[in-house]
């Protein structure tokens, strides 16, 4: 059963929920994006799935979710939110730190300062939609950690032949910026949050575990 707690930011308190593996390896915290929460389909199926594979997954819904409150804050409030989550946490070495969209990007910008041995990016805003002049790939490149980009094939805020090829990116066919796929796609929506799944399991396990015993 999963556990929540409250912990006190700058804003407000931020509510987390986390399930523990028996005996994890590590230790996976995620966020969301700026306009949605910690039911999202690929995080709720990160949640559920991982802790069996010794993974442990705290959720993270920043306080402005937790307050009722439909609009993100500027980007760094929402790094100082995240990092007081994460010193209230104190998450269990080796941990990773990630979100979605606007959660992933502030991953990368915060992921070193807060002692993370990788950050997972879903659904990585690359730019705003039909402007991909405005790019955030220094957010992402600044990362200076190991990093899974998951991005589905028809997200346009950033579709993955647009990232450089030295970027470790896991496609989820006919996916789009939310992973959800069309009836008409060559996969199920089940099937989409099992490439998700599958991908982030096998990065974890190689850059984290597999380090740990090599």
């Amino acid at each position: 059963m999963p556990s929540e707690k409250l912990v006190p930011t700058p804003i407000g308190d931020a509510r987390v929920v986390t399930r523990r593996a028996r005996t994890p390896s590590a230790t996976l915290v995620l966020t969301h994006g700026a306009g949605g929460g910690i039911d999202a389909a690929d995080l709720v199926r990160i949640a559920a799935d991982l802790p069996g594979q010794g993974i442990s997954v705290s959720l993270v819904e920043m306080p402005w979710r937790v307050q009722g409150k439909k609009l993100a804050p500027r980007p760094a409030v929402i790094d100082e939110s995240y990092l007081a989550v994460l010193a209230a946490l104190r998450p269990s070495s080796p941990f990773l730190l990630g979100g979605r969209s606007a959660g992933a990007r502030s991953a990368c910008r915060i992921g070193a300062q807060a002692g993370a041995v990788g950050v997972l990016a879903l659904s990585f805003p690359l730019h705003p939609p039909g402007r991909p002049e405005k790019s955030r790939l220094p957010e992402l490149l600044g990362a200076d950690l190991p990093t899974l980009v998951v991005q589905g094939e028809r997200d346009p805020f950033g579709r993955p032949e647009e990232f450089p090829d030295d970027v470790e990116l896991a496609v989820v066919p006919a996916a789009d910026h939310g992973m959800k796929v069309p009836r008409s796609a060559p996969l199920s929506q089940d099937d989409a949050l099992a490439v998700i799944r599958e991908a982030v399991l096998e990065w974890i396990t190689r850059e984290v575990v597999g380090n740990r015993l090599g």
